[in-house]
């Protein structure tokens, strides 16, 4: 992916985790939202941490078998069914994320929401990325 360009307002604060916005040129990739099931389908906790890697997990394969990983992330949102523990396991779900992910931080939003598709999910994440043109 050819990153053009953080997108930065001076004066503005800077988020935490992630930046403000990014462009990117190249053939995109839309992965569809992706909770914390294996690939039978059988979900591996009922930990949100755990669901998180997970799900990320899911995330980085899908991005492998697209010829992508996670340097290609242009961006990330979180759905999550319950703010105050995702607030309350933010540092170690920040520790799963740099685990799994690394030092890629793209433009992310979380959503608080009342529930998801699978009543056992409790994150589902959605992710684009930008490939080189090339490759």
């Amino acid at each position: 992916m050819k990153r053009e360009r953080l997108i930065e307002v001076p004066g503005w604060v800077r988020p935490i985790g992630h930046v403000g916005g990014v462009t990117a040129s190249g053939r995109h990739i839309f992965l569809a939202g992706q909770v914390g099931w294996d690939e039978e389908g059988n979900f591996v906790s009922d930990a949100l941490v755990d669901q998180v890697g997970q799900a990320l997990d899911n995330i980085l394969a899908l991005l492998s078998h697209s010829g992508a990983g996670p340097e290609h992330i242009t961006r990330m949102t979180w759905f999550v069914t319950d703010k105050r523990e995702y607030q309350r396991q933010l540092p170690a779900i920040a520790m799963t994320y740099c685990k799994k992910i690394g030092r890629e931080f793209p433009p992310m939003t979380a959503v608080g929401v009342a529930s998801l598709m699978h009543d056992e999910a409790l994150v589902e994440i959605e992710v684009t990325a930008v490939v080189d043109d090339c490759t």
